[in-house]
């Protein structure tokens, strides 16, 4: 047929059909080759002129390509034994890795192949974005199949998906319009709905627009997309689409305010229409929003506990994950490290509960993406920056940067690398790592570039960005950002020798933090009062209320603060000791003495220079009012090589806490 004309291939298709014929036909038609021919003869018989052309053109390149390969083997093969050669194929084949040209297809493709390569790279992207092709690669496939069934709703719907990876809002849109217009022509609703099948796709593909319109953060066109999907639900009677609707809805006006009602009554109705995936998605967005309205975490940790129920009743793995990722978030929001790190570790050594082919696990996604990025951000806050690089280094692989859920990792390492510099006196590279920040998240960008222009002595500048931030966080009711800002500003009240006026600005930053069970921030802020009285002349005081707010710190926090920490605490020891007797004064120094070597420890675990300075000046003080001189001149070589090598203070000594 290849070799011959099309009229030779229409021929053939002529023959077939006589095989039925006759009294003792060749081929039963109830035969599987008898069913199989009849759906070929039928097919063909369906094409149009230039499709029969389209299949003829096919034809003979594959018999080229097949005959072309033939030939270059022919020498290899009379040269080698036919025994080894099919033992080295079998061989190549069963241990050889799947390249990207043989994943892809090449050429028209059997519904059945072209089905099964559809839900293998949909399998993919869901599981394991990394294994599935390239998004370019992906699409070429897609407009091959296309270009030979263009009415393929499926492979419209995988290029959606695709899109979405690469944030491609024209295409994606594109793609989805069609997907849902291919479903309505060719029917395919309406054989398993019957008549309901038109009116809902219709529904359903108002809803998908509005989805898609919220995920690229336009929320107008999002809100008429959806009131689309609900009065199209409403009219057809469809309670599980209106339910979808509701938590859309939700969402949407979450951007606008707080609407707990909404959402209890999506998860009420999820429940009675039994959507157990609906309803625990509804609990788990109950959950994070009272833990930002403050609620207490013994109640949320239930909350949750009763979702996970649902998740085990059901099979719900990708929710289980969801589950576990959210109580390590809380744990970190309310300041408790080390409960973070057990969630965390929990979903790591977890396995799927859903059978994924093709050596797939599930664990590529945004919940791994999430605990990851807590892990790397608890390992670099506890100085094991090497460990904090490799879990950045696997998250980097895991999520590269044009899939989906990379932004998650990019604005943790930026974070880390910030942290650095600034621990580090490279004001310089921090500056220049804000702008990234910023790109990634604004007000984070802004928080860290107030705090740059305060390390750099420019008050004024830092004073009006800390300003404006206050006063948007106060408005999108950020309230961990609010008290990190009034502690912020604080500092710069103290460095411009204003101490009464950041009395208040803590009073009302550690009000806050109660009133939103943020015990950490709580604990810093104690620290900070505490700071604020030795300035004032009061260090017995200070020394109190220390001791109530010192065992937070040292049990979760990050080991600058527990410098911080116990270098106050020593402060405050001196400060005390100049009314003691001098027996006990000298019991109170070298107390004070333990306390900076324990301060001076955790600074050089982190490598924050400018506190090991200030450390090492103050103990040489010491060491020389109790008469140590080979200490105190150990500790003033050391600290003559850091002043050597770092700029001097702006601002007196004793006016940083931090």
């Amino acid at each position: 047929m290849a070799e011959g004309e099309l009229k030779d291939m229409e021929q053939f298709f002529d023959d077939l059909s006589d095989s039925f014929s006759g009294t003792e036909p060749e081929v039963h038609k109830t035969s599987v080759v008898g069913l199989f021919l009849r759906h070929m003869i039928l097919a063909y018989n369906k094409l149009s002129f230039s499709q029969v052309y389209k299949l003829y053109t096919a034809l003979q390149q594959y018999f080229q390509k097949d005959e072309k390969k033939d030939g270059a083997d022919e020498n290899e093969m009379e040269l080698t034994n036919p025994e080894e050669l099919d033992g080295k194929m079998e061989k190549e084949e069963l241990d050889g890795p799947l390249r990207e040209e043989e994943i892809a297809c090449s050429g028209p493709l059997s519904q059945k192949q072209a089905e099964y390569f559809l839900s293998q790279q949909a399998s993919l992207l869901k599981n394991d974005e990394t294994k599935a092709l390239a998004p370019a690669s992906l699409q070429k496939e897609l407009n091959n199949l296309l270009k030979f069934n263009p009415d393929f709703a499926e492979a419209h719907y995988l290029s959606y998906l695709n899109s979405l990876r690469v944030q491609d809002v024209f295409s994606s849109t594109h793609s989805l319009l069609h997907y849902f217009d291919r479903l309505i022509l060719t029917g395919a609703e309406s054989k398993s709905n019957g008549d309901e099948g038109y009116g809902r796709s219709l529904r359903y593909a108002a809803l998908n627009l509005a989805a898609l319109h919220c995920r690229f953060g336009h929320y107008q066109q999002a809100e008429l997309a959806l009131q689309e999907a609900i009065r199209i639900a409403q009219e057809s009677n469809d309670h599980v689409c209106l339910q979808h609707c509701l938590s859309w809805l939700y969402i949407l006006e979450q951007k606008i305010f707080d609407s707990c009602v909404l959402l209890e009554h999506s998860v009420n109705k999820s429940l009675h229409f039994g959507l157990p995936y609906l309803a625990s998605l509804g609990i788990q967005s109950l959950v994070q929003q009272r833990a930002f309205a403050g609620k207490a975490a013994n109640k949320l940790m239930d909350a949750l506990k009763d979702s996970d129920l649902l998740h085990w009743k059901h099979s719900l793995s990708e929710l289980i994950d969801i589950s576990i990722a959210q109580k390590t978030a809380i744990w970190r929001l309310y300041g408790r490290s080390t409960m973070a790190l057990q969630q965390a570790q929990t979903l790591l050594s977890m396995n799927s509960l859903e059978a994924v082919n093709v050596g797939v696990q599930q664990n590529n996604t945004e919940s791994f993406a999430v605990v990851l990025c807590h892990l790397a951000e608890l390992h670099a806050e506890q100085g094991y920056f090497a460990a904090a690089s490799e879990i950045l280094k696997h998250l980097k692989e895991r999520f590269p940067p044009n899939s989906q859920h990379a932004q998650l990792w990019m604005l943790f390492d930026q974070k880390i690398q910030f942290e650095r510099a600034m621990n580090d006196g490279r004001y310089h590279v921090a500056d220049s790592l804000v702008a990234g920040i910023t790109a990634l998240n604004s007000i984070e960008g802004v928080y860290r570039k107030a705090i740059v222009l305060k390390a750099q002595n420019q008050m004024s500048e830092a004073h009006k960005l800390l300003q404006k931030l206050l006063v948007h966080c106060q408005k999108i009711k950020n309230t961990e950002m609010v008290i990190r800002v009034l502690l912020c500003m604080a500092e710069l009240y103290w460095r411009s020798s204003c101490h009464t006026i950041a009395l208040p600005v803590l009073l009302q930053a550690l009000a806050l933090a109660r009133e939103y069970s943020l015990q950490y921030l709580a604990s810093e802020t104690v620290l900070n009062l505490a700071f604020s009285q030795l300035i004032l002349g009061i260090p017995e005081q200070a020394l109190n209320i220390l001791h109530m707010a010192i065992e937070p710190v040292l049990a979760h926090g990050a080991v600058l603060d527990k410098g911080c920490a116990m270098f106050l605490v020593a402060k405050c020891q001196v400060a005390s000791a100049a009314s003691y007797t001098p027996q006990k004064k000298i019991e109170a120094l070298e107390s004070a003495i333990l306390n900076l070597n324990e301060a001076k420890a955790y600074f050089a675990k982190v490598d924050c220079k400018e506190q090991l300075r200030d450390v090492l000046y103050f103990q040489a003080r010491l060491f020389h009012t109790l008469g140590r001189t080979q200490e105190r001149n150990k500790c003033a070589m050391l600290f003559r090589q850091l002043h050597q090598e770092l700029p001097a203070h702006g601002v007196p000594l004793i006016n940083a806490f931090k």
